[in-house]
């Protein structure tokens, strides 16, 4: 069955709509702080899922939507970057980064080590490491299209995109429990919700953590945001071209990003500062949109199909990740409310994606208040520079003698 794109746009919108209503409807998804369009989603991959195995039919939706929303969302992102602001959050920005970049260097050694225990090509401990999982689908499939043409591995596409979609689920699911179990800790401690988070008292109505406050605009100021977004995808994917097959390529989503950076700081250095509530209130949106269409999209069966030496990898990298959360993203980032906002969003992009890790954020700073810090540092890392630590680490691991 075809679902055209105006029905995908419809079918999208309901599984939000249904991601709220089980949210406030079934406690244990608020006590784990599941983001709305995560339990959404899962439900209608199940449905999906459901009609393939038990009725042997095959729905197909029109996705074309869903980069678009995707870009715009990382438009948005840009357009909302103070580098004033990222300044002041430098040396927090360093150390995240550093702490990021160590789980990428550990999710390959022990995809690898697992791979070469099982007895099966090394690559595919790699697919389930950082190229699938930090790297999400878009670089799991490149980098699978790279290890079959030169390395010869067959399937290697297929594993990766089903290594992504594992990593996108459990990234989306484990960040509300990892900052649950982190808040009794500082309850334990005797600090506060709010303790170490940077203007946790204030609420912000520009910010990302509040994805479902009303956001005063107008009609022009809604319209100059979009001719901005507009201009950071059109800019942003003839960069991505211009680029491409170079040591400098990057995804096209990253340098949309980063024309919006350019374009909200150029703006604010003439006096025409961007309109930041049509810019949360567009983002947000793109953000719920994009999330429930790639969850709702996901083939479930292709998880099935996994061979038990991947998916015993895959599990062991969701553990992993839990116990560096907790263990390590925690701690180094000061064990307070900011580094607990942190390491859920940590959980959504180091398993999953950057729209994984924003939701987990907003559901978590929903519940237990706003986390400014996190906000800044995580987008900026996940979206940007994770994306390049991640090129480099992959290509200096295929230089081992294992590989070879």
């Amino acid at each position: 069955m075809n679902v055209k794109v105006y029905g995908t746009l419809v079918v999208a919108s309901l599984v939000l709509l249904v991601g709220q209503w089980l949210v406030a409807a079934v406690p244990v998804l608020r006590k784990w702080t599941i983001p709305e369009p995560v339990a959404g989603g899962i439900v209608a991959a199940l449905i999906v899922f459901g009609l393939h195995s038990f009725a042997h039919m095959d729905v197909v939706f029109d996705t074309s939507l869903q980069a678009p929303l995707m870009q715009a969302f990382f438009a948005t992102i840009g357009l909302n970057a103070n580098l004033a602001n990222l300044k002041h959050g430098g040396p927090v920005l360093v150390r995240f980064l550093a702490v990021v970049v160590a789980l990428l260097v550990l999710q390959n050694v022990l995809g690898i080590s697992l791979a070469m225990a099982f007895g099966v090509d090394p690559l595919f401990g790699l697919l389930g490491g950082s190229v699938s999982l930090a790297g999400g689908h878009g670089t799991g499939a490149a980098w699978g299209a790279v290890f079959t043409e030169h390395h010869g591995l067959q399937s290697a596409t297929e594993a990766a995109i089903a290594c992504a979609t594992f990593g996108l689920i459990m990234g989306g699911i484990l960040g509300g429990p990892v900052a649950q179990h982190l808040m009794k800790r500082i309850d334990a401690q005797g600090g506060d919700a709010a303790s170490g988070a940077s203007g946790a008292a204030t609420p912000d109505p520009y910010a990302f953590e509040e994805p479902k406050a009303e956001q005063p605009t107008t009609p022009g100021a809604f319209i100059n945001t979009l001719t901005l977004i507009a201009i950071s995808l059109a800019v942003g994917e003839a960069l991505s071209g211009l680029i491409a097959g170079t040591a400098f390529e990057l995804p096209t989503f990253v340098c949309v990003l980063f024309v919006g950076v350019l374009l909200a700081n150029g703006l604010s250095l003439i006096g025409r500062p961007v309109a930041e509530h049509a810019v949360a209130l567009i983002g947000n949106v793109s953000l719920a949109l994009f999330l429930a269409m790639a969850l709702m999209t996901l083939r479930l069966w292709d998880l099935a199909a996994l061979a038990l030496p991947v998916f015993t990898i895959l599990v062991a990298q969701t553990l992993l990740m839990v116990v560096y959360a907790i263990f390590v993203t925690f701690r180094v980032m000061g064990a307070n409310y900011d580094a607990v906002v942190l390491s859920a969003g940590h959980c959504g992009f180091g398993l999953g994606a950057t729209p994984t890790a924003i939701a987990n954020m907003q559901a978590v700073t929903a519940r237990f208040g706003h986390s400014h810090l996190a906000f800044l540092v995580v987008p900026m890392v996940a979206a940007f520079f994770i994306d390049i630590a991640n090129a480099i680490t992959i290509k200096l691991f295929l230089m081992l003698p294992v590989f070879h």
